[in-house]
Parts: C-alpha cells; structure tokens; sequence
C-alpha cells in the first residue's frame, strides 16, 4: 500500500498522533534513509562511511528529521525507504492501515550503561525540582502527543503517582530553548544531549528513564509494509549494512576494542558537525549507548509502549502488535 503526503497525514489524524544473510539485489539501488542527527543514529552513518550499504549493493542518501512522526509520515508516503526512529501514535497507527512495518530494533536502554536522562530547568530546579517526582503539576515537555517523550514522561508519572501538563513543542531544539529559558520545567532526553546542557548550567539531571522503563526498545528501525513483504531481498541488504554498522559503532564506543577517536570523528561529520571536532567530540561520547546488536527487537518493550498508547486513546484499542512489527527479518527477545 502505497500512499501519497495528504493521504498520509490524514491517517495520522487519528493517532494525535546472528548475522544476516547476505541477499543477492541489484547493484547500486538506491534507497533513501531517514536519521535525526543523534548519536543514537550512528549505524546507518557508519554503515554509510564504511561502505557495508555499498557492499550490500545500496546506494543510500540520508534524509534527516527532527522529530520522529514525520519520519513515520515520509516512510508510509514513499519519501524514505528505511528509518530509524522511536515508536509514536503516528507510527502506530499507519500500521494499522497497512502502510509501515517495524522490522528491527535500534537504540536499547541496557544495564550498564549510562542512558537517558530526566531533566529540570534550571528556574525549576532552583524552585526545589531535584528529583522526577517534583515535576508534579510542572510542565513536561514533548514533540507531540503520542511521542516517545510523552511515554517516557507518563511511565515516569504514573510510577511515581504524580500528574504534570505535557507541553507539546514539535522539535527537539525548541523544547532545547524553552528549557534553557524557563518556560517549561522538565524533559528527557539522550545523554549526548541532556549531559552537555547539564554541564552548562542550562538544566540539571534529577534521574534516569532506565530506573522507570527497564530494557526500553527506545527506538527501531521499520519500513513501508510494502517493502517488508514485497521486497525481502532489499530490507534484509539494509539490515545486513545497518547491522555491520552497528557492530563497528560497539566496538569503539561501548566494548573498546576500536579506535574510539575514528569513530568520534566518523560521527562528527553527522552530529554536532557546526562545532569543532574537539568541542563536539565529549558530547559525542557521552551519546554512546546500546544499539542492538543485529537490529534484534525487544518485543516485550514494544508491546508495553503499544498498551501504553492504547490505554491513552492515543491509538485504537483493538491494534495487534502483528500489525505493527514483521518479525520475520531479526531475532526477537520477549513478547
């Protein structure tokens, strides 16, 4: 099922919106592949950079985003073939109209190692906000209803029994400036972000998201349903590049058995590049976490992220995890 933007977005109306076997494609098809520039995003980069897409006989240009919904929306419109991205209302319910599938897991919080953060403002922590808790009645900022930052907010709520007012602010560095200036209280966010604006003053850390969400499947990696079954050949050579990529990334960046400063340098050409290497590169590093090795899925955290929307209204109650994730192409752990 093929569908054009408007048709797209319609459908989001709704919402609020191992190793792998080398397949024998074309040479040199070209694909489109959507990114946000976070470090959380370095498989495909290095995929990319280290020619693993080429050798899978992909010619790849990146799109990048700012926000995952409209990832969601340039995957079921035919804008971008493959993607990266945190599971939203709007993701969720394209699926349920049959036009995008989940194929594989990416970004994993992970016993270990440093993750997500919850953060105050700097006018909010003064104020007396130091823990997660004392964001009750405070303002929560997130992309969009139906966000993983919304997620990530109300899983933390409801643990703690608090109630806050989520403030929608559609990209990152928006909510970024309204942190900094005081006009909403409290946010999570990945480490490369939130530890350098902790280090300036801008905002401080009052907790992490793994001590509320535990084996988080933070983002995945998912397709158009079309080519998840009609184009087996291609989905698995993106997997089988992606996948290379993500082995190289560990091996630096988590188990250190690789020339960390190459891969600082490799993903500085995509994050953080309108600084200097040497000012980008602490950021970069404090970005590193857990990317599944093989792109396998945590179906079990899908599941729960799927249930918390449906238990919003923020998606039908009656959608089938089947409808959402084509578990044919990765390992998959629980669920």
């Amino acid at each position: 099922m093929k569908l054009n933007r408007r048709q797209t977005l319609a459908l989001m109306g709704a919402a609020a919106a191992s190793g792998l076997a080398a397949p024998a494609i074309a040479a040199n098809r070209k694909i489109k592949v959507g990114a946000l520039r976070f470090t959380s995003h370095s498989g495909s980069f290095v995929a990319f950079e280290r020619g693993y897409f080429a050798e899978a006989g992909l010619d790849v240009e990146f799109e990048f985003f700012q926000a995952a919904q409209p990832m969601a929306v340039a995957i079921a419109s035919g804008d971008v073939d493959f993607a990266v991205t945190a599971i939203s209302g709007g993701l969720i319910s394209l699926a349920q109209k049959g036009a995008i599938k989940v194929i594989g897991g990416a970004l994993s919080e992970e016993d270990g190692i440093d993750g997500q953060k919850f953060l105050a403002s700097d006018a909010a922590f003064q104020a007396g906000v130091k823990t997660p808790k004392g964001l009750a009645g405070k303002k929560f900022a997130i992309t969009q209803a139906g966000s993983s930052f919304h997620y990530m907010g109300a899983k933390m709520a409801a643990a703690e029994g608090i109630e806050m007012h989520f403030t929608p602010l559609q990209k990152v560095g928006a909510i970024i400036g309204a942190m900094k200036s005081g006009q909403v209280d409290g946010w999570s966010i990945v480490p490369h972000i939130a530890k350098p604006l902790a280090g300036s003053g801008a905002v401080h850390i009052i907790g992490n998201v793994s001590d509320y969400i535990p084996d988080y499947q933070v983002t995945t990696v998912f397709t158009s349903s079309k080519n998840a079954a009609d184009e087996r050949g291609l989905t698995e050579s993106f997997l089988q590049g992606y996948s290379k990529g993500v082995d190289d990334y560990a091996a630096a960046m988590i188990d250190k058995t690789a020339d960390q400063d190459a891969m600082v340098g490799l993903i500085h050409k995509y994050v953080y590049n309108d600084r200097p290497l040497e000012k980008a590169a602490p950021s970069i590093i404090n970005g590193t976490m857990r990317l599944n090795k093989n792109a396998a899925l945590n179906m079990a955290s899908v599941q729960d992220q799927l249930s918390w929307f449906q238990s919003e209204g923020l998606v039908d109650a009656d959608i089938k995890i089947e409808q959402l994730v084509d578990s044919s192409y990765v390992e998959t752990i629980g669920g």
